[in-house]
């Protein structure tokens, strides 16, 4: 199998940030010991492309890099408002190519330029969602969201959400094993769901603490077991109203909600890299029966567990030895 090629373009001024998202990720994606992609930053000018953090990056190559990719990912800019007509034509030609498109941070005004985002779902910077507002009303804009996906195209809010949006992709291309291990490479967070409507759940807040950690871990680790308040605060050697406090002070959250929450990722990756029968995957991520197992993901993902399988499945080696390991 060759490489999924992405081509990751720079409008002027560019983030730097930005463009070192999709190659730090999509760089530790290896498949059968081969690279799951290939990464091209490309720019309207080849050459010197100036930055927002005041540098110039030397980019060689030019938008024709559009043709041959499989992906499209327009960087932020710290221009939005000013679209560059000839990025716009060459994402609008490689829409219709039928090419998967997509946008982190303030790119998603070349996207929404491009006519991509009318009557669609998208995001922005939230510094910027007002503005995009104004400028494309036609476009469905979601402002509380990490990323969204309507059809073929994505776009990441901004900064650290374009992490999230990468994840998200190498998932759908690769399934949740292969994402979060880069993930664990990365030392990012797991695949969080972003707002596609396959998620629309509001992901859980960064963790702003450690000490609650201890207790978290050893949840993560007995899933599967009938876990109640006063089990977590016994671990923690805390009553469960500190507990409670501490949790939600460190989390956003309470212990049970975020503990529902781990429990529906870990039911997604089983249903992903796994053939269990639905009973036995809702027994391993403590959901108890296989009518829990699908009340809470239809309620997470807006799809029963066999269609979530059904579309997200990838199995092969990982998948059985994941079976066998669980079952």
């Amino acid at each position: 199998m060759s490489a999924h090629r992405v081509a990751v373009v720079a409008p002027s001024p560019v983030s730097m940030f930005n463009l070192a998202i999709p190659e730090m990720l999509f760089g530790k994606v290896v498949t059968e010991g081969r690279p799951g992609y290939e990464v091209l930053v490309c720019t309207a000018d080849p050459g010197p492309v100036p930055t927002t953090g005041g540098l110039d990056l030397h980019v060689p190559h030019g938008l024709d890099a559009l043709e041959d990719a499989d992906t499209v990912i327009v960087a932020g800019t710290g221009a939005p408002f000013e679209p560059d007509p000839r990025i716009v034509a060459a994402v609008r030609a490689a829409a219709a190519d039928g090419k998967r498109i997509a946008s982190l941070c303030t790119g998603a005004f070349q996207l929404a330029e491009a006519g991509l985002l009318h009557g669609r779902r998208a995001t922005t910077y939230w510094e910027h969602a007002d503005e995009l507002r104004r400028r494309y009303p036609q476009v469905d804009l979601q402002g509380d969201v990490l990323y969204v996906q309507d059809g073929p195209y994505l776009t990441a809010s901004g900064y650290a959400a374009g992490i999230d949006l990468c994840l998200h992709v190498i998932r759908t291309d690769y399934g949740a094993a292969v994402a979060n291990r880069v993930a664990r490479l990365a030392l990012v967070a797991p695949v969080r769901p972003g707002g596609q409507t396959q998620f629309t759940q509001t992901p859980l807040p960064p963790e702003r603490g450690t000490a609650c950690a201890d207790v978290r871990g050893w949840a993560m680790r007995n899933l599967d077991k009938p876990l109640t308040l006063t089990d977590l605060a016994r671990h923690a050697g805390v009553s469960v109203r500190t507990l409670t406090r501490r949790f939600h002070a460190e989390s956003g959250v309470s212990p049970l909600q975020w503990l529902l929450h781990q429990r529906v990722e870990r039911a997604k990756e089983l249903l992903e890299t796994t053939t269990l029968p639905m009973d036995q995957v809702a027994r391993a991520c403590g959901l108890g029966t296989a009518d829990s197992l699908r009340a809470h993901v239809l309620r997470r993902t807006g799809l029963t567990p066999s269609a979530y399988r059904a579309q997200f499945s990838r199995l092969g080696t990982v998948g059985r030895a994941a079976s066998s390991s669980v079952a």
